[in-house]
């Protein structure tokens, strides 16, 4: 039988992992860290490069570090989506998730599924606001063990920002699938509304924590159990 969708592509935070768990666990983790991490570490230069770009984003180029951090800390509270800030992010991650402080927990549901599509034959991809190494961290240290080889790649904001539609092009180019055969999965219906001008699939997650928008029209469902991979729609229960 013919399957009309070859590959997908899935968010993070709301959509496999709990808001909560990025908002409540991750956040405060990496905020509380920031200060002791740059004094630590500022001087390498992975991290030199982040904070370089972060007082660039910032047009504040004269910041010292610790006036840096604490703009870092404020871009955490506000959940900005800034690029350095993510990089550094995931810089303290991993140490969190190495020395057994982190341990992502996923929805059963998505981990049933993941694994299911990825034995199917589906390629499978994420595309998340928080960097590359973040997502990796977080799918190989999860409480069902490591994920990350499930997943054909990882994408980040230096595709471009969740909420425009060329971004997406830009990943249908970068794994050679068709938009029409790409479905992407979120419980942002910006990023679906994005996503769908480009020429993928979406199906909307409705978890209970995010507010979808009223009015949008994409397929929506609470559970990946209802999703058919194969035609990209959600299955009648």
């Amino acid at each position: 039988m013919t399957r009309d969708v070859r590959a997908i592509v899935i968010d993070i935070e709301g959509t496999v992992s709990s808001i909560a768990f990025v908002r409540d666990v991750l956040f405060p983790y990496a905020r509380d860290r920031l200060p002791g991490f740059v004094a630590a570490r500022g001087h390498t230069p992975e991290v030199r490069r982040q904070l370089d770009a972060a007082r660039a984003l910032a047009g504040e180029p004269e910041l010292d570090d610790a006036a840096l951090v604490a703009r870092l800390q404020r871009w955490i509270d506000e959940d900005r989506k800034a690029t350095p800030l993510k990089a550094l992010q995931g810089l303290i991650w991993a140490d969190g998730y190495e020395n057994g402080d982190l341990v992502a927990t996923l929805y059963p549901d998505a981990v049933t599924a993941l694994r299911t599509w990825h034995a199917d034959g589906f390629a499978l991809y994420v595309y998340s606001s928080g960097s590359v190494l973040a997502q990796k961290l977080l799918f190989g240290h999860t409480s069902e063990g490591d994920l990350q080889p499930l997943f054909n790649g990882f994408f980040d904001t230096t595709t471009g920002p969740k909420l425009e539609a060329p971004s997406y092009e830009a990943i249908v180019d970068a794994i050679g699938v068709p938009g029409h055969g790409v479905l992407f999965l979120s419980d942002s219906i910006g990023e679906l509304d994005a996503a769908r001008a480009a020429g993928l699939r979406t199906i909307a997650l409705d978890r209970g924590e995010a507010v979808l928008r009223s009015g949008h029209t994409h397929a929506s469902t609470d559970s990946f159990a209802h999703i058919d991979a194969r035609t990209g729609e959600v299955a009648a229960v």
